[in-house]
């Protein structure tokens, strides 16, 4: 039997110890963070795991997974919420109880790491395979709908359910497979992304599914992407521009969970996540004919939706102000902020670019900027000159409204200009000398949320 007095003492440095038996019914409990943590010892004594934590499953739960394959987990990264709403982030490891060569039970040791440490150390858990990538962290942001899309990453991070992101180019796809990655329990293993639109249908199932030698003219016993990422992450962007005779082949990989290589006989078990990304609306991909039916259903088990920027303009300024103080840090300047002018164009503009346009014309004055201020010199020239034939027509519609049409476009602007300004709605309500139900009502009326 394990002594687990002996075992405490070799992990005194943890917050809590959960130990369960084999079908993971907590035998054993002690928290050090009751400050955190509301759990009472003989409150979950004799119950399982599932039923302590409801929003774990068998796939998703370390201790139900260990129990599973016996193999241990080391220094994994989690988020969670407690019922107080408070933000907690711990360090876990969890580990199989072998007991003459049988699992009897797991043995899960958490540590609640502090603000000031969590940047090192989340790195440091991430171990190589996935130094460098986005977390969860990176998705900067204001707004509801940006919000949402972050509470569904940490959803479904730790499940092994396919995934479909969709959203218009620079919205940030390839961000947000990342976030899912390093906020799941494969974070210690590869994540590897092609994009399927770079690569000659000719040359995407070699890529994938690796070759044999001899199997076609210059071919070598290579490893496709599914083997390189055994363990972790695949992420394959802009699918719909797979031909369909791949995508047939992508489906039956995925179904069968292994793989066979160009010239090969023997398949390969394979253990990836997949994730996949469109920049165009799934409807229209599948009314075009450039994404299979049967595909698009299996690699949509979840979906997420990424909002275009100008459907969420309260993040316009908030984006700005954060590659302002990037490029600040990263070219050893001091610039504040945007002149009015500019601030103006930014609002007005629709950034069909979405944030990567954004960064690259942060960036691009930054290069030119002579002033505290980013002013219109600054700006590349399509940006000016759009913004003046925007005025311009808008000034020419203005004639065709109504009185009541021309004090909603004001007031639509100076309501979005006000969410720029403050941190809260509450603020913003305030400085509009409004109630805050009367801006809700107001923010959903212009459909700004």
């Amino acid at each position: 039997m394990v002594n687990i007095k002996n075992a405490l003492n070799l992990y005194n440095y943890f917050d809590s110890v959960i130990i369960t038996d084999d079908k993971g019914i907590i035998q054993y409990y002690v928290n050090m963070r009751t400050d955190i943590f509301d759990l009472k010892r003989d409150d979950i004594i004799g119950k399982s795991i599932l039923e302590i934590h409801p929003y774990l499953t068998e796939d998703t739960s370390s201790i139900m997974r260990v129990l599973k394959d016996g193999k241990p987990i080391y220094d994994q990264i989690e988020y969670l919420t407690t019922e107080h709403g408070q933000k907690v982030t711990n360090i876990f490891s969890t580990l199989p109880i072998v007991h003459k060569g049988k699992i009897v039970g797991a043995i899960d040791l958490a540590r609640c790491i502090e603000e000031h440490e969590r940047q090192s150390i989340t790195l440091a858990a991430k171990g190589s395979e996935s130094t460098g990538l986005y977390s969860i962290d990176d998705i900067i942001t204001r707004s509801q709908a940006m919000k949402a899309v972050k509470a569904k990453i940490m959803k479904v991070a730790n499940t092994d359910s396919p995934v479909l992101i969709y959203g218009e180019t620079g919205t940030g796809k390839e961000l947000v497979a990342q976030a899912l990655h390093t906020y799941s329990y494969r974070s210690g293993k590869k994540f590897i992304a092609q994009n399927c639109a770079a690569i000659p249908h000719t040359m995407l199932e070699s890529i994938l599914f690796g070759s044999v030698k001899g199997s076609y003219t210059g071919a070598a016993n290579r490893r496709g992407l599914f083997e390189v990422a055994d363990g972790g992450t695949l992420f394959l962007d802009e699918i719909n521009s797979m031909d369909l005779n791949m995508q047939s082949k992508l489906l039956r990989v995925i179904e069968d969970k292994n793989v066979t290589r160009i010239g090969g006989t023997e398949p390969i078990p394979i253990d990836v996540r997949i994730i996949t990304a469109l920049n165009e609306p799934p409807l229209k991909c599948l009314e075009n004919n450039t994404l299979r039916e049967d595909l698009f259903f299996r690699i949509s088990v979840v979906q997420i939706d990424i909002p275009p920027l100008r459907e969420r303009v309260e993040d316009i300024l908030y984006l700005t102000e954060y590659f302002i103080s990037m490029y600040n840090q990263k070219m050893n300047k001091s610039v504040e902020g945007l002149s009015e002018q500019v601030r103006d164009i930014f609002l007005d503009y629709d950034w069909p670019g979405n944030v990567r346009e954004l960064k690259n014309v942060i960036e691009g004055a930054f290069n030119i900027i002579g002033s505290r201020y980013i002013q219109l010199k600054d700006l590349p020239p399509y940006l000016v000159e759009g913004a003046h034939k925007n005025m311009a027509k808008v000034n020419t519609d203005d004639e065709d409204l109504s009185l009541y049409e021309r004090v909603s476009r004001y007031e639509k602007q100076l309501i979005m200009k006000t969410l720029n300004s403050t941190s809260t709605l509450a603020e913003a309500a305030k400085k509009l000398k409004i109630s805050k139900q009367a801006l809700n009502y107001k923010l959903k009326k212009y459909r700004l949320k």
